[in-house]
Formats: structure tokens, sequence, C-alpha cells
């Protein structure tokens, strides 16, 4: 909701890009508020000038920002540009493949790439890049405008993902997803020694109730769907640690909650508490030493190192690993080097 948009003249016509119905339990809150929790990258502010513009009403009405929510509310949103969500522009952005057939092929994405587009994320992303070297990828029922894609992972976050370029390769690596008997396993670094070394995190996650931008633990199963990370100790550093986690679930950011909830959230994972000093003292030098380390690495240290599957097609095993990346090699290197001589 730039606002260069926010004219809105009465015959325009506007596209309708959201439609939230308001829980019958919902207790009254702020429209800009709650809708902030709801809608990816939005500010406050962006909010609170589509309000003024008219592109947010309540049941049809146009409201102000202070209008307080109340139950079974229908809030909409318009823009006067057509939703964009099946709309995939071609970018000539490169690529690294580590594999590739007819039916398939397997990505290491950089940190920082967003994997398909989404609100104020229209270009830069994979699925731009894909759709400009591979023409006519498949798409899964109910996922139109992300061509071959069955699995993805989090902007930040760097590794393999496998990319199906046929109809019966995203059939079937759909059905090993369905089935959990996808192997995949992420190296990240954590704050402080887990203990055990290893062990089983069985843990529900979902959307937070308080923020759906985040995805809570909720160890009494009460909310949530079933996330299973087995995890084991690489390294130990004093204050950080190089873990293997092996997914036997794939829910939305599942890693990085479930290391939160054990106490040893991703080192400057801001979104869930990796972004502060958690393991050792704040006296200037250390402290000094973390800052640095956190501009090595800008991003959550989690990286998606191998991936295992049966080709969908053949029904020969496929096995792939990739190099860590070089901020997070430095980084790993920065901290041997620091609990040696400190």
């Amino acid at each position: 909701m730039e606002s260069e948009h926010i004219e809105n003249e009465e015959d325009d016509e506007l596209f309708e890009h959201y439609r939230i119905v308001a829980d019958p339990k919902q207790g009254q809150i702020r429209i800009d508020k709650f809708l902030n929790a709801r809608l990816p990258n939005v500010t406050r502010s962006k909010l609170q000038d589509g309000i003024h513009g008219g592109f947010v009403k309540v049941n049809d009405n146009a409201i102000k920002p202070n209008y307080k929510v109340r139950p079974h509310d229908v809030i909409t949103v318009s823009l006067p540009e057509p939703p964009r969500d099946t709309e995939v522009k071609p970018e000539n952005i490169p690529l690294d493949i580590i594999f590739e057939d007819e039916h398939l092929l397997i990505v290491n994405k950089q940190a920082g790439m967003v994997v398909h587009p989404a609100f104020q994320n229209w270009s830069g992303t994979l699925v731009n890049a894909l759709t400009y070297h591979f023409q006519n990828l498949p798409e899964m029922p109910g996922n139109e405008g992300r061509p071959g894609l069955v699995h993805r992972i989090d902007k930040d976050t760097s590794g393999l993902l496998v990319i199906a370029k046929s109809e019966k390769a995203i059939t079937g690596l759909a059905k090993q997803f369905f089935d959990h008997s996808i192997e995949r396993t992420y190296w990240a670094l954590v704050w402080g020694e887990p203990n055990p070394e290893k062990g089983t995190i069985d843990v529900n996650v979902g959307r937070s109730l308080k923020d759906r931008r985040i995805t809570s633990a909720f160890p009494d199963g009460d909310f949530g769907r079933t996330a299973i990370t087995h995890y084991k100790t690489l390294k130990t550093m004093r204050y950080v640690s190089l873990i293997q986690c092996k997914l036997e679930t794939g829910r939305t950011h599942q890693i990085r909650a479930h290391m939160k909830h054990i106490g040893h959230p991703l080192f400057n994972d801001a979104t869930y508490g990796g972004s502060e000093i958690v393991k050792g003292t704040v006296f200037s030098k250390y402290k000094q030493f973390v800052d640095n380390c956190f501009k090595i690495i800008p991003r959550q240290a989690l990286h998606a190192k191998t991936l295992g599957f049966e080709h969908p097609i053949t029904k020969k095993r496929m096995e792939f690993d990739s190099e860590l990346p070089e901020d997070f090699k430095a980084v790993i290197e920065k901290w041997e080097h620091y609990v040696k001589y400190n």
C-alpha cells in the first residue's frame, strides 16, 4: 500500500487482495494492529495510509484507523492493481544448479533470496529465476504461481532445494514430502551447548497466537501441528555449538522455533531471540566480538545441507550434499579462534 496509490478515485476499479473474517471470539482490537499481525511485511503506517485511502473496508464500509475489530467482522483489503500471486515475471537471475535431468533439478539457494513471489516481494525470487531459465514448469494444485516448487526454505536460510520439471516429478516428489520419506539435514549454529548432545524434539508448532508472522512451540499439544526434529551436536565452542538437524516433518520455521524452545536459539536469528547475547557475559570486549560475528553472518545461521530422496521416475536413490556458504564458515572459524585464545 504505497502512498502513491492512495488517491483512490471513486471511478477506479479496485481488486480484492485479502478477505479476513474475524473469529467469533475476537476481542476488540484496532484494525491497523489486527491487520499488521496478519499481513506479511506490511507496516502499521502503510496500513493506516491504506485505511485513510479507503482501501480497507469492514463489512463493505470505509473505516478509520482507530476502528475496533469485532467478532464476525469481514475485513477486505483492495488495491488498484489485480493480485499478482499467479503472475510470475521471468528474470535473468543466475542459479547455482548442482544437478539436473529432464525431470528435476537441485538448486543451492543463496541466503537473502526469497523462494517465491509474495506481497512486497514480487521480483528477485527463485521462482522468477526458474521461469526465466525453464519453460512450462508444473504447478501443484492449490500452489498456483509457484512453478516447480514442492518445498521451500526461508529467505535468509541457504541451501538445497529440489525443483520439479515435469508433472510426474512434481506428483512423485510431493508424495514423498507428504509421506515424510524425503531426508533433509540442516546445519545450524546455535547459542549454548545442547544437553543432551543429541536428541529428538517432538513438540507441536504453529502460528503464534500473539503474532501470526512467528512460529511458536506448543509443548502441551493444544495448538499447532506435529513437528519432529532430530538434532545432534557436531562441535561445541563454549558459547555456541554447531549442530545438525534432521527433519522428520517440515513445518514453517520448525528448526528455529524448536531450538528456541529448548533454550538454544539460532545464532543471529532476530525473530527468535538469537540476535542477542544468550550465552556469555555482556562485557565490552566479548560484546564487540559477538557484534563482529553478527556482521559476518547478518542472518540466522542455518543451512539446508543435505537432501535425499527416491527419483520419482527412475526410482534411483538420490543423495546431495552442499558446502557451507562463506559467511557460515567464516563465523565458525572466528568462534574457534576466540575460544582457543580466550
